[in-house]
């Protein structure tokens, strides 16, 4: 799979986002492959848990802005939807899902990975959103995601400050289940999943459902607010600066328009 790999073994599904040399940032063929192969997954007996990652030194650094992956504004909705349909297949597939970060997780990458039902992150990681820094708004449910899992005053800290949290802050925040050493990771990332393998999964499954309904009751809500503010946005001045001041590496300049 171009840009994505998945193995099963002993009762884990593996799935990596394989674009170290763009830091595994999205397009929309990789996260259409990944929400089909989470949907599949969903209802296949072999798979007890997910382990979720990215290849090489990221996670995932969000959306792609790379010319080559960049087909306009279509493109664009279409990476939200396709961003939506994994969101939404990580909440809501009953197997537990755990993000393994190992380094920088940035705008729908965060969406990802708080989808997850546990995150463990090394050290070296860190977290932003970066939206508004191109003139977007966060999308893939981050808006009720964050909400859900930091409170409203430390979103908006998040989205509207862009600022880089380090991996002790977002654990300290809660946002995330456990740090370690960049050494150690994946052994504790192991640690993890064999507790969950050997654990009831009916009442693993009953659990997540019943804390999502609750947690994320505004989900689906969320997504069809943000694809609106998005795809407004999308045909704004400040996006247009936005993503040119992204891919020259210089602060944007917004106007309001």
């Amino acid at each position: 799979m171009d840009g994505l790999s998945a193995s099963v073994a002993a009762g884990v599904l593996s799935v990596t986002i394989n674009r170290p040399e763009h830091l595994n940032a999205l397009t929309v063929p990789v996260l259409a492959t990944l929400a089909d192969v989470l949907e599949a997954a969903a209802s296949d007996p072999q798979v007890k848990v997910v382990r979720l990652g990215g290849a090489g030194r990221a996670f995932s650094a969000g959306a792609s802005m790379n010319v080559d992956d960049w087909h306009g504004v279509g493109a664009a909705i279409d990476v939200t939807v396709q961003a939506n349909r994994a969101v939404r297949a990580i909440t809501t597939m009953p197997q537990p899902v755990v993000a393994v970060v190992q380094g920088p997780v940035a705008g729908n990458g965060v969406s990802l990975a708080l989808a997850c039902d546990l995150v463990v992150a090394s050290d070296r990681a860190f977290f932003t959103m970066g939206a508004t820094k191109v003139g977007l708004m966060p999308d893939a449910g981050a808006s009720a995601l964050l909400a859900a899992t930091v409170g409203r005053a430390r979103a908006m800290q998040m989205v509207l400050l862009n600022e880089r949290l380090t991996a002790a802050q977002v654990l300290a925040w809660g946002l995330i289940a456990a740090v370690c050493p960049q050494q150690d990771l994946e052994a504790e990332a192991s640690r993890i999943i064999a507790l969950l393998l050997s654990g009831p999964a009916p009442v693993f499954a009953k659990t997540k459902r019943a804390i999502n309904a609750v947690a994320l009751a505004d989900l689906e809500p969320a997504f069809e607010r943000e694809l609106t503010g998005q795809a407004e946005l999308l045909g704004t001045n400040d996006f247009v600066e936005g993503a040119t001041a992204f891919l020259q590496r210089r602060p944007a300049v917004f106007t309001g328009t």
